[in-house]
């Protein structure tokens, strides 16, 4: 009998090797190119801090741009005092307490109302409040003063209400409709066969689910109001009433400018926004990206 052995067959197994150096090469260049980015978008913020801390005679003397020769913290307290800061923040405080959670839960209510309820005449409401984000502010400026001059509302922090609500209204209403539309239909109609009315769903069940939309436009309106300069300057006359963005222009006079105490008045108006902006930034990108998708 012949036996018959046959070797067994060695496999070659390669593996396909990713191109490491073409992956670090690009994540090194893509690096770069976000790091380069970073230094132009943090460079404003950076000069105003520099200016704000040199005196005014070196910033006159060397240029903005130079290395200041010495340092100084007496710009934030003149600035204080120039800027009537403890006036104009109790004003822009006391608009923004009273303008801001008023245009939220206005919006909420509409864009609730749009996106979850059976109304008639919903797409022309839809319309006409999204209609308001292509009217520029600009060109209202002259109809709301003559309105606001009618109605006795001009030089008074109350009296920007208004103006305020129905410039932010539509962006608001934009936001939360859509968020408001990517929760399950399925939970609103187990409320309504459970007895709920409407006015139950949207305070126990949609306000609730909705936080992330509605911190988003809460910060939003807030800063939007916060910085707000044209209707203020123009509805408002006397320093007792005048809010953070037009006591700034106490620093302008018609033959100087101090341009360290307006950086760091700047700074002292903008600490407030800055410090919201860091502790929730993580709710203001959900907010905004909860309806870009259909869950």
């Amino acid at each position: 009998m012949t036996s018959i052995t046959s070797a067994p067959a060695t496999r070659t197994v390669t593996s396909a090797q990713p191109p490491a150096k073409k992956q670090t090469k690009g994540g090194l260049a893509l690096t770069v190119v976000l790091a380069v980015a970073a230094v132009f978008w943090i460079s404003p913020l950076a000069l105003l801090i520099v200016t704000a801390i040199r005196p005014l005679a070196d910033f006159i003397g060397n240029g903005p741009l130079s290395w200041p020769e010495a340092f100084t913290w007496e710009n934030f307290t003149d600035a204080w005092d120039i800027g009537n800061f403890a006036t104009t923040y109790r004003n822009s405080a006391l608009l923004l307490v009273l303008k801001v959670p008023l245009g939220v839960l206005i919006s909420a209510m509409l864009g609730f109302a749009l996106a979850k309820l059976r109304m008639r005449f919903r797409r022309t409401v839809m319309f006409t409040v999204f209609l308001g984000l292509t009217i520029p502010i600009y060109i209202t400026i002259v109809p709301v003063f003559i309105m606001m001059k009618t109605a006795g509302a001009t030089d008074s922090v109350i009296g920007l209400i208004g103006p305020y609500l129905a410039f932010g209204i539509p962006f608001e209403v934009l936001v939360l409709q859509s968020f408001f539309r990517q929760l399950p239909d399925e939970i609103v109609e187990a409320a309504r066969v459970d007895g709920a009315g409407d006015w139950r769903i949207f305070w126990r069940i949609v306000l609730p689910l909705s936080a992330p939309a509605l911190v988003t436009v809460l910060i939003l309106d807030a800063v939007a109001t916060w910085n707000e300069f044209l209707f203020a300057l123009i509805l408002l006359n006397s320093d007792a009433n005048k809010t953070l963005p037009v006591g700034l222009l106490n620093f302008q006079g018609q033959f100087s400018n101090n341009n360290t105490g307006l950086a760091a008045g700047i700074l002292i108006a903008v600490v407030p926004i800055l410090i919201a902006y860091t502790l929730l930034q993580r709710w203001i990108v959900a907010g905004l990206t909860a309806g870009a998708t259909k869950g």
